[in-house]
């Protein structure tokens, strides 16, 4: 299917305030939006949220609030404590470079969450999303916030396409910004709402059109909603791979209060011992397990 022109809206004010006017009504109860939460709660909230559920985050980030309510709290902690409470969220890397984060700014930024793009992309593991989505959300900046919800959204409602291309394209990117309201806390918002509405209207598989805000002026509806015809689009594998082991391998050590020796670690996955060795020998590389005299292993101390 050949791509259709990119071209705005008509009534683009009448497509913001439709779609704001429903993200106020129909937006998540998620904690970090209870207009109390610090830039800091934020900052910890949009770096869990990556590539992860937010009915997965919710629990973890109100305990991690609580127990490190601000950057300072973290990083006085030791890492592995970081990894520890972590729990299942995946991809566990993040929580170490939270806690690299925040012990830069106790170290650079006096505690306090910067509050400038170039300061935030400055930071470990804050990449162009990070840094843009806390810019807008936590301190209501003008900043263009394009994750794979919004590019679908976007794409559907101005392109006609019935899903994003695999990676984000300047074209993508440009015209997120094309449509961000010239006001700042209106763009912060809308920032929140479209994303909103393709998490919860416009999803990848059946999406609930009759629900949508501004179906009458959805480029693809009036298209006709033609299918999606490029590559099949599978997700990750999980049973058997190394994530999986290693995911094991973290289990095993976040519950044991002591170091663990290697026979204790077997029992992550006796199946395949080549394997099971690799993936301990990646978490060690990776910074994720401290490895200790007598072939016994800790989270990083």
């Amino acid at each position: 299917m050949s791509a259709a022109p990119t071209s705005l809206p008509v009534q683009t004010a009448l497509l913001h305030q439709r779609i704001l006017d429903w993200y106020d009504v129909a937006r998540r109860d998620l904690p970090w939006r209870d207009g109390r939460t610090s830039a800091w709660g934020v900052f910890v909230s949009e770096v869990m949220s990556h590539q992860t559920p937010v009915a997965r985050v919710a629990p973890v980030w109100q305990a991690w609030m609580q127990r490190w309510p601000t950057p300072a709290a973290l990083a006085a902690a030791a890492p592995g404590e970081a990894v520890r409470h972590w729990d299942r969220l995946g991809y566990p890397r993040r929580a170490l470079r939270l806690h690299e984060a925040a012990a830069q700014m106790v170290r650079i930024h006096h505690g306090q969450v910067p509050n400038t793009y170039p300061e935030l992309l400055a930071l470990p593991g804050v990449g162009p999303y990070t840094a843009a989505a806390v810019l807008a959300f936590a301190f209501g900046g003008r900043a263009t916030v394009v994750d794979i919800n919004v590019r679908r959204a976007q794409a559907r409602l101005v392109r006609a396409e019935p899903l994003p291309a695999p990676s984000m394209s300047r074209a993508e990117q440009a015209l997120a910004t094309a449509l961000l309201p010239s006001d700042d806390e209106q763009a912060a918002r809308w920032n929140a709402a479209i994303m909103e509405l393709g998490a919860l209207i416009c999803t990848a598989r059946n999406p609930r059109c009759g629900a949508c805000p501004v179906i009458q002026t959805c480029a693809w509806q009036a298209a006709g909603a033609p299918p999606y015809t490029g590559p099949a689009r599978r997700g990750q594998a999980w049973a058997g791979t190394d994530r999986q082991v290693r995911g094991r391998i973290l289990a095993l050590l976040r519950e044991s209060p002591d170091p663990l020796d290697a026979h204790a670690l077997a029992t992550a996955w006796p199946e395949d011992e080549l394997k099971l060795q690799r993936c301990l020998a990646s978490l060690i590389e990776d910074g994720l397990v401290e490895p200790l005299p007598r072939e016994r292993y800790c989270l990083p101390r």
